[in-house]
């Protein structure tokens, strides 16, 4: 019997060539929990706004992976130890770091299951398919959670100077034609090491964490935290919970099992049982995007509207500030809204309404970013820089929308 070749070499538009480095790896990229990762978008309903946004969580997986091989090998370089069973198990944390993601990512986070990140179903993935590999994620599952003694190997898979970072703004930049999020990740990683068993960076690399971190906040206002990208994922959740309020009065709604499963069901992290975790895998965007084609053309007014309104992109109107919106513009527009369609005050507010959002680059209170200088001494990023803006990245900046009917002004 000829043996599969599972040596694979992948063409990535960013990276080029990005190797499988061993069997294991390749196996879980082939099992149906990672495959799932090609139908979830990475970047939610922004592809609304950015035409070319549809690349896949599944791109963004093996992004991460292949930045991963270049860090262990300039580590290794530097005279950092790592071990191959942690690197092995690098490269499976970052791989699977993304598995829990639902529909539309993080659009419908906490909108599938009640208060629950990602990050907690990775991890139940992860523990799933420890038990299905013998054992053999055991260790990427202690770096993922932070648990193991090396603070340094879960710094690169969840820290703020991370794979994941690297790859996703350095990749959504490509595939939305914003610029000023490419980043130079592979200087970035040159510039890495370790310095009791903390991930550091070498002091001329302080302007290219300079340009990383204000790269960050740019790509937040200018596509993460787009207008139309946030309006159109508060009508997305908004189109779950009227479906679930549905559901819950009796009412059969189409759609696929798993989405009628969580429609119908309250689930917590506490009730995510084995059976649970195979109807969540089950889901993906085709799954919304299906169900959503079908509601347009219920009878519910709020739910038909809601789906209408993101399948045509024909979207609710949004104004930015920096204070908040008074409670007596918003009436306003729910009031000429209601009294248009003759519907409750309650229905109008699935159509008016208000919010905040905060973009804030870096976190001072987190595991930092710390740079090393020429005489051993370790110091945070913003106490080593002479820019003042990087100081004004560290403090969230807030600021409130209002959503409301076009020509309801």
């Amino acid at each position: 019997m000829k043996r599969r070749n599972k040596l694979k070499i992948l063409n990535d538009p960013i990276y080029g060539f990005i190797t499988i480095p061993n069997e294991l790896i390749f196996d879980l990229i082939e099992h149906p929990y990672f495959q799932r990762l090609r139908r979830i978008s990475q970047m939610g309903l922004s592809y609304l706004v950015y035409p070319g946004a549809h690349h896949t969580r599944f791109h963004h997986a093996l992004g991460g992976m292949y930045l991963m091989q270049n860090t262990v090998r300039i580590l290794r370089f530097k005279g950092v130890s790592i071990t191959e069973e942690e690197e092995n198990a690098l490269y499976i944390a970052i791989l699977l770091h993304d598995i829990g993601h639902g529909p539309f990512s993080h659009a419908m986070e906490h909108s599938i299951v009640e208060k629950v990140a990602h990050e907690e179903i990775s991890l139940l993935f992860m523990q799933e398919m420890n038990l299905e590999f013998n054992g053999s994620l055991t260790l990427a599952i202690e770096i993922f959670k932070g648990t193991y003694t090396r603070t340094f190997l879960h710094q690169l898979i969840s820290g703020q100077l991370d794979m994941d970072r690297m790859d996703y703004l350095k990749r959504d930049s490509f595939y939305t034609g914003v610029a000023e999020g490419n980043v130079n990740s592979e200087r970035l990683i040159t510039m890495l090491n370790v310095k009791d068993e903390k991930l550091v960076v070498e002091e001329k690399g302080i302007y290219s964490v300079e340009k990383f971190l204000l790269s960050r906040r740019l790509m937040y206002w200018q596509v993460y935290l787009h207008k139309t990208s946030l309006v159109a994922e508060n009508l997305l959740i908004r189109v779950l919970k009227r479906a679930k309020e549905l559901v819950e009065s009796g009412t059969n709604l189409r759609c696929s099992d798993s989405l009628l499963f969580f429609l119908k069901n309250k689930i917590e992290l506490k009730g995510f049982t084995e059976q649970v975790l195979y109807k969540f895998s089950l889901l993906d965007d085709y799954d919304i995007v299906s169900a959503m084609k079908n509601w347009m053309h219920e009878e519910d007014f709020v739910l038909s509207k809601l789906c209408a309104m993101l399948i045509n992109r024909d979207l609710l109107k949004v104004k930015i500030k920096d204070k908040a919106f008074s409670i007596a513009k918003l009436e306003k527009h729910n009031l000429k809204f209601r009294n248009k369609y003759h519907i409750s005050t309650y229905e109008a507010s699935y159509f008016v309404f208000g919010g905040s959002v905060v973009n804030q680059a870096y976190y001072q209170d987190r595991e930092n970013i710390h740079i090393l200088r020429k005489t051993g001494k370790i110091i945070d990023i913003v106490q080593a820089t002479d820019q003042f803006n990087l100081r004004a990245l560290s403090k969230p900046v807030i600021k409130h929308f209002i959503c409301y009917p076009k020509n309801e002004d």
